[in-house]
This record gives structure tokens, sequence and C-alpha cells, in this order.
């Protein structure tokens, strides 16, 4: 691949357009909104000046209502060689295209799955997919050649590349992505109106479960019209649990021991459920999820904090898994919870103590 047009420059189409131009791919940006265009190629991603002839691949970053349409404008115009969108739900584009009756082969739905709160060229980042899985749905009219440009794309932008049914990959997203998005907001809603006391008593759970709430609203709206049949299956059976727990937890309060006693083993199960389903999620690097300890620090919330206690870390010869961070409320300090294999925790927890760090327990 020498050249490349990228139609839409928000977050993704921006980002892949960085990764690509960093990699000395000429890269074409088109968007409907000229700012936009702009501003992508203000921070390298590519020219806005159009291409002399066709590209090798046009890589269509629009909202999933538009995709289709875009797509068939392009592949009528003749605009590469190979065509490809990266919206987050593909058996809907896909149909649209056949309705239209146009040839398919020179085309390629992929999603990679990577994003972040924020929309827009100025969130872009030429590191956003690496790493991440990037899902790529070829029929058995996909062009080789088609297929073989996409996986250089995801090779590009140092992505995982996943091969996957278009409608199976729909159904994931439902459950792995979309679900979560709207959980997470309904948990958000809960402290609109609620007390101030009890706002202030907010700690990581509660953030870790509302972060992705902070999405753009019309962004989502647009994601899930694509997709509704999905995650409204997936939703129903999150509501028969939430009907089942409520009904436990009313047993709990019951004075009648065997209400008690079937509310308490409703709750349990449904915990343990959890238990069960969380252990699947990936751990590092993809690979199976791992048992790490947490050697808990308290720290002053100044400069150079994290890099000391980084770095110290790395002086006694530990390697820090994971970190995850706890500020305190109405104070400046908060409580870095370093995760590191079970072996390596009292050698960190030494190490850093001898250097005049408080642990916590």
């Amino acid at each position: 691949m020498r050249t490349a047009l990228v139609i839409g420059t928000g977050l993704v189409g921006t980002s892949a357009a960085l990764a690509l131009a960093g990699r000395g791919i000429h890269v074409h940006l088109v968007d409907h909104d000229a700012a936009s265009v702009r501003t992508a190629a203000a921070l390298g991603a590519g020219t806005d000046e159009p291409p002399r002839g066709r590209v090798d691949l046009a890589i269509v970053a629009v909202p999933p209502a538009h995709t289709a349409a875009v797509l068939a404008g392009a592949m009528r115009d003749g605009v590469a060689r190979g065509y490809l969108d990266v919206a987050s739900v593909k058996g809907g584009p896909r149909r649209e295209l056949e309705a239209l009756g146009l040839d398919l082969t020179p085309y390629i739905g992929t999603h990679p799955m990577a994003g972040k709160e924020r929309s827009g060229p100025l969130a872009a980042t030429a590191d956003l997919f690496e790493g991440r899985p990037w899902v790529l749905t070829p029929t058995r009219d996909t062009d080789t050649e088609v297929l073989n440009l996409a996986l250089e794309l995801v090779a590009l932008c140092r992505a995982v590349p996943v091969v996957m049914d278009a409608d199976a990959h729909d159904r994931a997203v439902a459950l792995v992505s979309h679900t979560p998005q709207l959980i997470s907001s309904m948990v958000a809603a809960r402290l609109a109106e609620a007390d101030e006391t009890a706002v202030r008593l907010c700690g990581q759970g509660i953030r870790d479960v509302t972060r992705i709430a902070a999405s753009d609203p019309r962004m989502w709206v647009e994601i899930l019209s694509a997709n509704p049949g999905p995650v409204a299956d997936v939703l129903a059976g999150v509501a028969a649990d939430l009907e089942e727990t409520v009904t436990a937890l009313r047993g709990l309060h019951s004075s009648d021991e065997e209400k008690r006693r079937a509310g308490t083993d409703a709750i349990e199960d449904v915990l343990r459920r959890g238990n069960a389903g969380r252990v699947r999620v990936p751990g590092k690097h993809g690979a199976a999820p791992a048992a790490y300890e947490t050697v808990a620090v308290l720290i002053g919330d100044k400069p150079g904090e994290l890099a000391a206690i980084f770095a110290d870390a790395g002086r006694a010869g530990v390697n820090i898994e994971d970190v995850r961070i706890e500020h305190a409320t109405g104070q400046q300090a908060g409580l870095v919870q370093l995760m590191v294999e079970p072996s390596a925790a009292p050698v960190l927890g030494t190490a850093l103590q001898e250097r005049g760090w408080s642990i916590r327990g």
C-alpha cells in the first residue's frame, strides 16, 4: 500500500490516518466538515487535497447510519482498488450494499476494537489501535487483494487481526461493548439526582463502572440504532437477572426464614456467575487472565511521584503488571495500587518501604 483515502476525520479515521502517514503512506483526507479535515491535516494525518487517481485503499470512517451510502458513492466513483469501513456494526452495512446491487468483491467490513470517551480529530492518536483487536469480516466474495490490503492496514496500525462472520461480530459487540455502555450510563444516571453527601462518598468502584458513561450521547445513539436487536437481546437477559435480584433482596428483608434463605442463595448465585464471567475476560496482551497481588502505596498528589515509585520498583527488579489510582477525598494524596506477580509482592513492599514509601495493608 502506497496511498490511502480516509473518508471521515473523526477519532478513528484520523487515528488510522496518523498511523498510516507515520509509516510513509500518502494519505488523502475527506470529510463533510471542512474544519475537521483541516484539523486532521494540521495534526499530520495527511493532505486535504483530492487524489489525482485511484488510491490503493479507501477507508470509510463515518457513523454506521451513513456507512453504506458513503461506501456506495466511493465505489461507484471508483476512487480505490479496495474499500473497507470501520463502523462498529457489520451486518447492516453489508446488507444495504447488497440491496443496492453493488459488486462487493473489492469491499471488506472491519471494526477496530478501540476508542475513547472523547471524539473528533483532536482526540486522535497514531497509537490508538496498538495491541487492540481489529475485526475483519470477509465473505467468499471478498477479493484476496482487498483482504491483503486490510491485513496490511491492521499491521501498519499495529493492531491484532481477528476474522469473524459479520452477524456474529454484531452479537459479540452487543455483549462486550454496546450493552456495557448503556449499563454504565444507567448507573451514572442514578448519580445525577443523588444527594451531594452520597456523591462525595464515590470511590474507585463507581469510577470504574461509570467511566464510559462520559461518552458522546449522539455518537452512541447512532451506534445503538445500527445494532438494536442484539443489544436488546442482551439487555433482556440482564433485565431478567435484575428482576430476580430485586426479588432476592426483598426476600433478605423478609421475616420469613425460607424467603431469606432463598434470597441469599439467589444473590450468591448471581455474584458467582459474575465471578465466572469475569475470569473469561482476556488479561495482559490478550493472554489468559493472571492472578496478581496488590501492593498499595500512599503517594502525594504532586509532579514526579508516580515516576519515582515506578523507578524504585524498577531498581528492585519488579515488573509492574497493572496500576490503579484511588484519589483521597479532600486531601492532596492518593492510594496507588501496584499489581505484581505474587512472588514479587513482598520484594516490592520491602524495597519501597526502605526507600521511604508508606505501604498500606
